[in-house]
Formats: C-alpha cells, sequence, structure tokens
C-alpha cells in the first residue's frame, strides 16, 4: 500500500506543478491589446480607386448601422451573403429615408481574391455604403471584427459572418432586443442573435464526440466567463457605438473565443446585454475545425478568467486624449490626412 500513496503523492505534485507552469505561462504570454494598423490598413478605395481614411469610432456617428463583415478566404460565400444584405438594407433604405448604412468587408488576410469580390460591391453600390479594409496579415476573426469595428460611422454597429448563415433581415428582431433594454446612463448595451432554441435539434444531429465538446464548451463559458447568455459564439452581434467602444478597446483575444471575451468585459462593466433568437442554417465551408478549435477555445476561455484574475489584462477606459498625426495620402485631394491615435 506504501508504493500506491507514493504513487498518488508523486501525482499530486505533478498536478501542482502543473498548474504553476500553466498559470505562470498565462501570465507571462499576456499580451497587450494590439490596436495598431499599418499604413495599408488605414484607408479604403472609393469607386474611382481613390484612397480615403477610415473614420474613427471615437467621432460622433454620422450614419444609422455599421455592419462588420469579417472574410478569411470567402470569395465563394461572401457575394451569396453580400447580395442578401444589400437586397434588405437598400430596401429599408427605400422605406426609411432616415435609414442610412454601411457594409464594411474587413479581408482578414485572405489568399484568395476576397477583396476583389468586395470591391465589385463598392462599386456597385459606392464606398460611402460598401468599403472594404484589408488586413496586411491574418488577425483571427476576433481581430478582423476589431478593426471593422474601429473603422466604423455607425449609430449601431452589426457584426454579421460571410457565411450569411443567420438571415439578415433579423436584424430588424436584434435591434428590437436592443430596444427593450431601455438604454439610458451611457447608452451602452448589446444584443446578441442566438441559436439556443435550435439547440435540441442540433444535438440530435450532431456526432456524439461533437456534442461532447459543444457539452464541456458551454460549461467553461459558463462557469469562468460569461453567464445569462445561452449563446455567445452566433456571429450576429448588435452593439450601440458606447458599447463597442467600451469592450472593443479592451478586447485581447482575437480568435475563435473572443466573443467570450466581449460579453465578459461587458458584463464586468455592467452593460445590459439581451439574447434575441433568429433563424441560423449551418452552411458548408467552415474554418472551425471540430477538435482543435474547441480545445484553442477552451485554452482562451481559462486564459481569459487567469489574466483578468491576475490583473495581467485590464479593462482599458475610454481614451479622452487625440492626437492627429499623418495617415494616408488622399489621391483625390493630393493632400495629407490624418488619423486619430487613440485607436492605436
Amino acid at each position: 500500500m506504501d508504493w500506491i500513496c507514493e504513487i498518488l503523492e508523486a501525482l499530486l505534485m505533478l498536478a501542482i506543478v502543473a498548474v504553476i507552469v500553466f498559470v505562470t505561462v498565462a501570465y507571462v504570454t499576456a499580451s497587450e491589446v494590439n490596436l495598431t494598423r499599418a499604413n495599408k490598413e488605414k484607408c479604403f478605395l472609393t469607386t474611382a480607386g481613390n484612397t480615403e481614411p477610415f473614420p474613427s469610432l471615437h467621432d460622433p456617428p454620422s450614419i444609422e448601422l455599421s455592419v462588420v463583415v469579417p472574410a478569411y478566404n470567402e470569395e465563394l460565400r461572401l457575394p451569396v451573403m453580400l447580395n442578401e444584405a444589400m437586397a434588405y438594407l437598400e430596401n429599408r433604405e427605400r422605406g426609411n429615408a432616415a435609414f442610412t448604412y454601411e457594409v464594411i468587408v474587413v479581408d482578414d488576410g485572405s489568399k484568395d481574391k476576397t477583396t476583389e469580390v468586395a470591391l465589385r460591391y463598392t462599386k456597385k453600390y459606392s464606398a460611402e455604403k460598401v468599403r472594404v479594409l484589408t488586413l496586411v496579415k491574418n488577425r483571427g476573426k476576433g481581430g478582423a471584427v476589431r478593426m471593422g469595428t474601429l473603422s466604423s460611422r455607425g449609430r449601431l454597429i452589426l457584426m454579421a459572418d460571410a457565411d450569411g448563415a443567420t438571415k439578415f433581415a433579423d436584424v430588424e428582431k436584434v435591434e428590437a432586443g436592443l430596444k427593450a433594454l431601455n438604454l439610458k446612463k451611457g447608452n451602452l448595451g448589446i444584443s446578441c442573435g442566438s441559436r439556443a432554441h435550435l439547440e435540441q435539434e442540433a444535438l440530435a444531429q450532431r456526432s456524439f464526440f461533437r456534442n461532447i465538446l459543444m457539452r464541456g464548451f458551454h460549461f467553461l463559458v459558463w462557469f469562468l466567463c460569461v453567464r445569462g447568455v445561452r449563446d455567445t459564439q452566433c456571429g450576429f452581434k448588435v452593439f450601440t457605438r458606447e458599447a463597442a467602444l467600451r469592450t472593443f478597446s479592451s478586447l485581447h483575444v482575437e480568435r475563435w473565443a473572443f466573443d467570450v471575451e466581449l460579453l465578459f468585459i461587458a458584463q464586468c462593466l455592467k452593460i445590459p446585454i439581451a439574447e434575441v433568437a433568429v433563424n441560423w442554417t449551418e452552411i458548408e465551408g467552415s474554418k472551425l475545425v471540430p477538435f482543435w478549435s474547441w480545445l484553442q477555445m477552451g485554452r482562451d476561455l481559462v486564459f481569459i478568467r487567469l489574466r483578468y484574475l491576475m490583473g495581467a489584462w485590464k479593462l482599458q477606459p475610454p481614451i479622452k486624449n487625440r492626437v492627429l498625426v499623418p495617415a494616408c495620402f488622399s489621391t483625390r485631394r493630393r493632400r495629407l490626412r490624418y488619423y486619430d491615435t487613440s485607436l492605436w
């Protein structure tokens, strides 16, 4: 029996050492919020092919709705999504003169013709309505959404996936969820599209192994980070401009688990969150690899909780001091434009 006790003691010591190493790695590898931009990422192309600087999220809103679409190697699926989105947005604009919008397609360092495909819509609808932000290198979905959000003009900001899995007209449902929050102080609010009502059907269709992974992920989300939101991962969320500024300014995670950190930040800041059921259809071509992506997300969830708990990550206060520096050269007006460094 003595040898059994010795083995258990050894295993316990190994477990303690493993925890200490994991916590140390989480602290040492904690990166700062990355808001830097390459020069190419500061401007968009107009219909005439000229370069114009993107605005800043710190600026007052000048339109009603900004739609941010992260896209990585999406030349095949993006047209389907944009056709549906633009048809809805154009029709809504015709029916309501007060409604104005923009779509910002963020090419996340694609290796295909995603940028070229998106620019066709700029030519068709104008750069006032469709702008393309091409990232120099791949940042991850969270990084792409953040860069697009920081470049937006809308009073409301919608993040929508390039696969078109959510019916775009459901944006009105999500907006209604935001209005139901009765926002007052600071106009802070987030409304999340949700697939939770489809859970039983999804459980029946997925394999036992994938269901185990999904259940485990949902438990970690609830236990470590976010409570009260059943579906944190639906890529269809509406933010007030003020809520977007507060949350995206503190966002660290740039890969799949970024939604969880955004909502974790929101709950830490006591920003009201609504959850609204939306129509959703699984589309082929997902970039998420079932086992490795869930493993990565699980690791990120633990890191999110640990890093905030240890103070390696902190919530960023709104930046008030704004310094203007040369940004990009406007070929149309032949003069230097200036950029707000508070978002870098």
